[in-house]
């Protein structure tokens, strides 16, 4: 065999072995929009589909409703890398198949404002819920569907799933705008720092302390039965906003309840840094709950 010959060969076998490499499945994202007579508006979102999703077509899969922060918007994951990190952590079998959605929701916190102008809650129970499942294959169940956020994200993760605990089977939250103690807020102190002042847009300007009480996760979960409810949350100890003070105060309420849950204090501050080292964790805490409500299903068939 002469050399040009065995070039070719070792071209072609190369060639074979190369191509006979198992390729990475890969998941797809969807950006979209609902309709909303509520909010009078289509409202975008960014949905992660899972690599089995297109080929097993009659597969329906569990969902988590991941909130954003203030100041970002349904494209969290995408832009920020998050979905690079979740089709790695599905390409290492480190995460189970599940769909996670983020819906936009601009500087609501997740709930009706007290003026009633903007009503979020009730778009996202009475319709961003069931049209997503309806336009989607998810298994339309309580404990098929989860729940997180963060900052922002995480409070309204928090709110909706004290409010709403026979909707949701897990709830999450990275460092969650939880204040323990209100803010005096006043509508025409232009020196007020602009996402303190934010909370007046949704709470009442100046803020309505009673409308607050009422939708403050810290204080729903004092009296919510949360029976079933799988509870997750973490925050830096160095949190920029203090909101490590409110994760405290959540830890010690649920451990006064003795509701069952999981709480982390983490060193870092109230960054994409810190979300993204410890997103993972969060992700797989809700897949365990969707894989334990499938095993349970299973062996009651």
């Amino acid at each position: 065999m002469n050399k040009s010959m065995f070039v070719a060969m070792a071209t072609l076998l190369l060639a074979s072995v190369v191509t006979a490499q198992p390729v990475p499945a890969t998941g797809r994202a969807d950006c979209l929009s609902l309709p909303s007579k509520i909010l009078g508006h289509p409202v975008g979102y960014c949905v992660l589909l899972p690599p089995s999703y297109e080929t097993e077509k009659t597969r329906r899969y569990p969902v988590l409703y991941l909130l954003h922060g203030l100041g970002d918007n349904e494209q969290m994951l995408i832009r920020s890398g998050g979905f690079n990190l979740v089709e790695d952590l599905w390409d290492r079998h480190q995460l189970g198949e599940f769909l996670i959605v983020t819906p936009a929701a601009d500087a609501s916190f997740y709930v009706n404002s007290r003026d009633g102008h903007h009503r979020y809650e009730d778009f996202f129970v009475q319709e961003f819920l069931p049209l997503f499942e309806e336009r989607y294959r998810t298994r339309a169940e309580r404990t098929s569907r989860g729940i997180a956020g963060i900052s922002m994200g995480g409070y309204g993760a928090l709110h909706l799933a004290f409010r709403h605990p026979r909707i949701f089977g897990s709830a999450g939250a990275h460092s969650a705008a939880l204040i323990e103690n209100l803010p005096v807020i006043n509508s025409v102190d232009s020196q007020q720092p602009a996402r303190v002042r934010i909370l007046g847009d949704v709470f009442g300007s100046p803020v309505d302390p009673v409308f607050w009480k009422q939708n403050d996760p810290l204080t729903i979960v004092r009296t919510a039965d949360l029976a079933g409810l799988h509870v997750y949350f973490d925050c830096g100890s160095e949190d920029d906003y203090g909101f490590d003070a409110g994760a405290r105060a959540l830890d010690k309420l649920l451990l006064s309840r003795r509701i069952p849950h999981e709480f982390h204090l983490y060193p870092g501050g109230h960054n994409w840094t810190y979300f993204a080292e410890h997103l993972p964790a969060l992700l797989q805490f809700h897949f365990q709950v969707f894989a334990s409500a499938s095993l349970r299903r299973n062996s009651s068939l």
